[in-house]
């Protein structure tokens, strides 16, 4: 017995080793502080330390490892000497120092765009990317007018414009094997990389606007926010668990060769099932997108129930010009059964990519309203029925 506890206390030992030994990138605990409770969000940490927040960003494609640390730093403490900061910083030694509340950001999507205007600091914003995918009038007219200044392409902004906006940090996406963000690591300012769309939960990623709160200085807003989203939609999930019928769900189309597919684990993979409908990729233990063939879609999901789908086009989508697409969708259950429901995002009335990732409940009662129409909520807001 005595030779089995030793061969255990050897092997937690050499785990716990093996762990502090991995590198400075490696996820690790750090002692004192305070954790502010998250009850969804699974790739977010955040930690008081008096008067400064230390946020981890853990990895979304690497377990165990951190995808960026950051040190929030009041503005009102910035110039002055703080040996708690010191502290920190050497405890956290490749952590960026953020001061807050941010004044002037470059924010490179749509979905944080609205977020920030949602949290009353859309003065905030002084650079966009991408302004043509940015459906939301204000931003549109003050980029035309040069108050705000048009960044180029989300994937790689242009740092002469970045530098031009004069911003005190920026907001873009972290992609999987992106290679980083190239000259934008010559800067010098934070780059706050917005991994909530990783998360596994529609209010995981929701739960994130308490970050982007602290970020701008409206964390009692984001607060009040998330409570009332999550109340609706944790009502709205039980209203659908109640229905007697669950019918089948495929979503979106082809996208030349491939069909995207939210993954099992994606945040409208979660919805899905929130809403009492099953889905074919449901297993999948992936998060994002699932990048398929036709073929592998119409295998695994043709007999579904109702084929949702989102697309930009300024003329509404109809069952002859899905045809016209691709003669295959006809081998859709949902389309031989006039079952399928489009939303257009290229109409300036829907704010599908500005509303729902941080307001789930939104998307989760269109999808009850269409998977369940005995339960009588009403007509959904974003996707309209084919015709």
């Amino acid at each position: 017995m005595n030779s089995l506890k030793n061969m255990l206390f050897i092997t937690v030992v050499a785990v716990a080793l093996c762990c502090s030994c991995s590198g400075g990138t490696a996820t690790a605990e750090h002692s004192g502080g305070d954790t502010i409770k998250l009850k969804y969000a699974g790739h977010l940490t955040m930690i008081r330390h008096g008067a400064y927040t230390v946020v981890r960003l853990n990895d979304p494609w690497n377990k165990g490892r951190t995808l960026h640390t950051y040190i929030l730093v009041p503005d009102s403490l910035n110039n002055s000497s703080s040996e708690k900061l010191d502290a920190l910083k050497e405890e956290y030694p490749s952590a960026e120092t953020v001061i807050t509340p941010i004044k002037r950001a470059v924010v490179t999507t749509s979905v944080h765009c609205a977020l920030i205007m949602r949290l009353g600091k859309g003065d905030a914003i002084k650079g966009v990317c991408d302004i043509k995918y940015i459906n939301i009038p204000q931003i549109q007219a003050l980029c035309n007018k040069g108050v705000i200044t048009d960044c180029g392409n989300g994937t790689t902004p242009t740092l002469e414009k970045i530098i031009s906006a004069n911003a005190d940090a920026i907001l873009i996406s972290p992609f999987q094997n992106s290679g980083g963000y190239g000259r934008l690591h010559e800067w010098g300012r934070p780059i706050i990389e917005t991994a909530d769309y990783m998360e596994t939960s529609a209010l995981g990623r929701a739960e994130w606007m308490k970050l982007y709160g602290m970020l701008f200085g409206a964390e009692h807003q984001a607060d009040s926010i998330f409570n009332s989203v999550e109340n609706n939609y944790n009502k709205l999930k039980t209203m659908a668990q109640k229905a007697e019928t669950r019918p089948s769900v495929i979503i979106d189309k082809v996208n030349g060769p491939v069909w995207y597919v939210p993954a099992g684990k994606s945040t409208i993979g979660k919805i899905i099932a929130d809403a009492n409908a099953s889905y074919a990729f449901s297993s999948d233990s992936s998060s994002g997108s699932l990048p398929l063939t036709f073929e592998t879609v119409l295998d695994k999901a043709g007999n579904a129930d109702i084929w949702m789908f989102r697309y930009g086009s300024k003329q509404a989508a109809t069952y002859s010009s899905l045809l016209s697409e691709n003669q295959g969708y006809a081998m859709l259950k949902a389309f031989k059964n006039k079952q399928a429901y489009g939303c257009n995002t290229a109409n300036i009335g829907n704010r599908f990519y500005e509303d729902t990732p941080f307001s789930p409940d939104l998307l989760l009662r269109d999808f009850i309203i269409i998977a369940h129409p005995d339960i009588k909520l009403g007509k959904p807001k974003y996707f309209q029925p084919i015709k």
